[in-house]
């Protein structure tokens, strides 16, 4: 009698823990893309959105004219992007108001100012996240 009660607490302690492994895997927990592997084109047009073009004064009374494409997390994301359009812009324009050419001069300085657009766009995100702020065209004058 014993043996039968420990037998078929075994086997439901093993049905919850493949149900649970089943439902883990179907769920697509824990699945990151695999180091090295990149998303396709299409997959990152797919949550990418076109800022436009901006153009604006630089704190140091210079001219820039500057292009953006923010890619976002996911699908959902991409669509609040779209509808924030007009913050994002808001953001970009004050974060160059507040710099001087020599800050967007070079490699270093144009991945710095991306990442402070991509830290404070994900502010004001809710659903989702920004993945990439890519700068598509710069002109300073």
């Amino acid at each position: 009698m014993k043996k039968n009660k420990v037998l078929i607490i075994i086997t439901v302690i093993l049905l919850i823990g493949a149900a649970a492994l089943l439902a883990y895997d179907r769920l697509g927990f824990g699945k990151k893309e695999a180091a090295g592997e990149e998303q396709s084109i299409d997959d990152v047009l797919k949550v990418t959105v076109d800022m436009g073009e901006i153009a604006t004064n630089l704190l140091d009374n210079r001219y820039v004219k500057i292009s953006f494409m923010i890619e976002a997390d996911s699908k959902d994301a991409k669509e609040e992007l779209e509808k924030r359009k007009f913050q994002v812009q808001n953001i970009i324009i004050t974060e160059l108001s507040d710099m001087k050419a020599p800050e967007l001069e070079g490699k270093e300085g144009k991945q710095a100012f991306e990442e402070a657009v991509k830290k404070r766009v994900n502010e004001i995100m809710q659903e989702g996240e920004v993945v990439k702020v890519y700068i598509t065209s710069y002109i300073i004058s």
